[in-house]
């Protein structure tokens, strides 16, 4: 950490400190109630906790209180049993997809996320493996994501369904697509991100930027690109390593908390 830099004249010893007290304030399990996070916490099965985690970030925008209501109606109807829902469900069950909708997610866009997973947990024992097969020739998380998406859009899909999987390749933030992969990756012992996936080292985790804590971290002077999209993402990621090399995104709690909690 450079101690000779400043935030908004705030040292950096003093910023880091004030992100730290923030996330510890946040990072517990009040935090899990109002949050989607407490949807794959339902689960014990890391298959279950992962495709209901991936399933619930893709719609986690919105008003809170809605998107767990949708989220429960969505685990619902795979009668509360996600991983043997993808294994072994048929076509009409399937089709009872066909109604769901969250905003502008829809029964078709729905059905072919099912359709996907199954085609995935068909080669695949976990998501994790993919991540870590586009990951092999650079070692970057990266190309592990963009990895993912191409092995998710493999079959034949309606178009508009690939807005619902951010696509960072074009310069998409992927704010839903990164606090999944904190859910999963990220393990600190305090209640909230599981740490089920171990061959992924968290250091590698890019932060979930969007507009409650990308405008914090603008007022704080932690960011400074203007647009929330994947060079900011990258900038203040790189910004967090110096504050906690080995675990950046903790601070998504501080900055999130900041920004909604205490309208920062």
């Amino acid at each position: 950490m450079n101690l000779k830099r400043s935030y908004k004249g705030i040292p950096a010893r003093e910023m880091k400190q004030f992100l730290e007290e923030k996330y510890l304030k946040y990072n517990n399990q009040s935090f899990i109630e109002s949050d989607p996070v407490s949807i794959p916490h339902i689960f014990s099965d890391l298959r279950d906790r992962e495709i209901s985690g991936f399933l619930v970030a893709a719609i986690a925008w919105g008003r809170r209180d809605l998107i767990l209501r949708s989220a429960r109606q969505l685990i619902g109807i795979m009668d509360n049993k996600p991983f043997d829902f993808i294994r072994n469900a048929d076509k009409k069950e399937i089709e009872k997809f066909s109604k769901f909708i969250h905003r502008t997610f829809n029964g078709t866009d729905c059905i072919y996320f099912i359709t996907a997973l199954r085609n995935i947990y068909d080669s695949y024992s976990s998501m994790e493996d993919i991540l870590l097969e586009g990951m092999k020739s650079s070692g970057s998380l990266k190309d592990g994501i963009m990895h993912l998406r191409d092995c998710f859009f493999s079959l034949p899909h309606p178009s508009r369904t690939e807005k619902h999987f951010a696509d960072i390749k074009k310069g998409a933030a992927g704010k839903r697509l990164n606090m999944f992969l904190r859910w999963m990756i990220r393990k600190d012992n305090r209640c909230v991100d599981f740490g089920v996936w171990k061959r992924i080292d968290p250091s590698m985790l890019y932060i979930p930027l969007d507009l409650h804590s990308g405008n914090t971290a603008r007022k704080l002077g932690l960011l400074t690109r203007k647009i929330n999209d994947w060079k900011a993402v990258e900038e203040l990621t790189a910004l967090l390593r110096e504050f906690d090399p080995q675990d950046p995104v903790k601070y998504d709690f501080a900055l999130f908390g900041l920004g909604v909690n205490e309208k920062f």
